[in-house]
């Protein structure tokens, strides 16, 4: 693995740069002011990155003697709604922002997959970037222009593709994360290890304790993860076919988070690494994956301290049913049949369509106990 900085998003005239570095906020006045001369800018932000990172990137943006508004929405989950899209759209335009002036997305994923979408709508589109704060957001939802909010019926239903025009993941940002915070990046980082690089995952095996601890190895991580992202999102931008791998584990993780009514009970990657151990049982169930593969996964997630069963989940379980009724809901439900991420072993991971709910429902009882 390289751990080359500058990371690539090929997409013809809408590609470009992830810049993973220790200063990528610090200079990112000099580098919008080469790249939107005149521009305006605002930045959509929560309250608590407002209170820990805000001052940073001020100082960035003044010190070229750029203009900038701020906007800043509550901090959770429970901000992907359309309340708070509503909030920021009609701030935006309070501001007088023009279609050639440019959005700041900075935070996490919450606000940037909400910022992302108020870029899209407001004056029909306006161009953005994407300035991550969290782990989750700079190895994942930043990267691909997947922009959205979560609706009563399921996560992300409401949405649309708009690329950010340029990615700061800034190194120095993670340092205000919690532990918690951290672990529930890194479940996304694991992911691809697990959908096509076993030898990734293997490497994290070895070094996760490192990239917990900062250092080469984070940066090192952070940036094949962001290579691994843009290798996908340049193949399949808008998740026809091969894209659609990057979300193992979610068709799980989705529904757990909508039972738990996108709360702090369970944290995006908390859901995800529960869903990406149960897509490798469930693979072992139906007899195309080696069971030792599923223990492999639960073992290095526990080691790492993430949720594992559907027991971790804090609280009353919902129902098997009411976890089938939001799986039916999951954007790749293709003419009322379910198609999920499975897997024939670690760096395995294939799409399969036209899952049976009665077998999903069977092993997610199972999974109760």
């Amino acid at each position: 693995m390289t751990s080359n900085n500058i990371v690539h998003i090929d997409l013809g005239e809408r590609a470009y740069d992830i810049n993973v570095s220790p200063d990528a906020i610090d200079t990112l006045g000099a580098k919008l002011k080469t790249m939107f001369p005149g521009a305006r800018y605002g930045i959509v932000t929560d309250e608590n990155v407002e209170r820990e990172q805000l001052p940073r990137l001020k100082r960035a943006l003044e010190s070229e003697g750029l203009d900038y508004s701020v906007v800043t929405i509550p901090a959770g989950e429970s901000s992907k709604c359309n309340a708070q899209l509503n909030r920021v759209v009609e701030a935006l335009l309070d501001e007088r922002l023009e279609r050639n002036d440019i959005i700041i997305a900075f935070g996490g994923g919450v606000v940037g997959d909400l910022a992302g979408f108020a870029a899209s709508i407001i004056r029909r589109g306006m161009d953005f970037v994407q300035v991550p704060t969290s782990l989750l957001a700079q190895v994942d939802s930043s990267v691909g222009g997947k922009t959205g909010i979560n609706s009563p019926h399921g996560k992300n239903l409401i949405g649309a593709f708009h690329q950010p025009r340029y990615v700061a993941a800034d190194l120095q940002a993670l340092g205000t994360l919690s532990e918690r915070q951290f672990r529930a990046g890194y479940a996304e980082m694991a992911k691809y290890g697990l959908i096509d690089d076993e030898e990734f995952f293997f490497w994290l095996e070895e070094h996760w304790r490192e990239i917990f601890a900062g250092g080469p190895a984070r940066a090192k991580a952070i940036a094949h993860s962001c290579r691994a992202k843009a290798r996908f999102v340049a193949a399949d931008e808008k998740e026809h076919g091969a894209r659609a791998l990057l979300n193992l584990g979610h068709t799980f993780g989705h529904a757990f988070e909508a039972v738990t009514g996108y709360s702090n009970r369970l944290l995006h990657g908390e859901a995800i690494s529960i869903g990406m151990v149960l897509a490798h049982r469930y693979s072992t169930k139906i007899g195309i994956a080696n069971g030792q593969d599923a223990v492999r996964v639960t073992n290095h997630f526990k080691a790492v301290g993430l949720p594992t069963e559907l027991n971790d989940i804090p609280g009353p379980l919902a129902s098997t049913e009411e976890l089938m009724h939001h799986i039916a809901q999951d954007k790749k439900v293709s003419r009322g049949t379910l198609t999920f991420i499975l897997t024939n072993g670690v760096g395995k991971a294939f799409i399969q369509k036209g899952c049976d709910p009665h077998s999903i429902s069977a092993f997610l009882e199972e999974q109760r106990t």
